[in-house]
């Protein structure tokens, strides 16, 4: 009888662990691991002949037209990509002059992604 008297606090302490194990891994609800976002390829993922929409926030900005044109299509079509893939985008679309506009295009790009909030990523040419 000794034996079960010693044995009971031993038997009482494996139970609560099992019983607390048990409720431990038993999550319904835990969040799964969380998805690492790309890094960015250093491409354009939109249609680049998509942004001539954004030559007439450029001639409002270097004043070949007059008014304030919309910055919303032009800012739109780059929304949602990092600095760098707005970058990439418009110095394509710079350099192919689907703009149709002679232009500067280092001083260009800084200023279409300044207007839509974005930064020449450090170290980016548009060359």
């Amino acid at each position: 009888m000794a034996a079960s008297k010693t044995n009971a606090p031993l038997a009482l302490f494996l139970a609560v662990n099992l019983l607390f194990f048990a409720l431990a891994s038993g999550c319904t609800t835990c969040p799964g691991p969380t998805p690492k976002p790309k890094p960015s390829s250093g491409t354009c993922p939109k249609d680049t002949l998509k942004l001539g929409v954004c030559a007439n926030v450029l001639g409002s900005l270097l004043g070949l037209v007059v008014g304030n044109p919309p910055v919303k299509p032009c800012c739109s079509l780059i929304e949602g990509l990092v600095d760098l893939e707005a970058a990439v985008c418009l110095c394509t679309a710079l350099k192919a002059n689907v703009l149709g506009i002679n232009l500067n295009v280092p001083l260009s790009l800084s200023l279409l992604l300044n207007v839509c909030s974005k930064k020449v990523p450090k170290g980016f040419q548009c060359a």
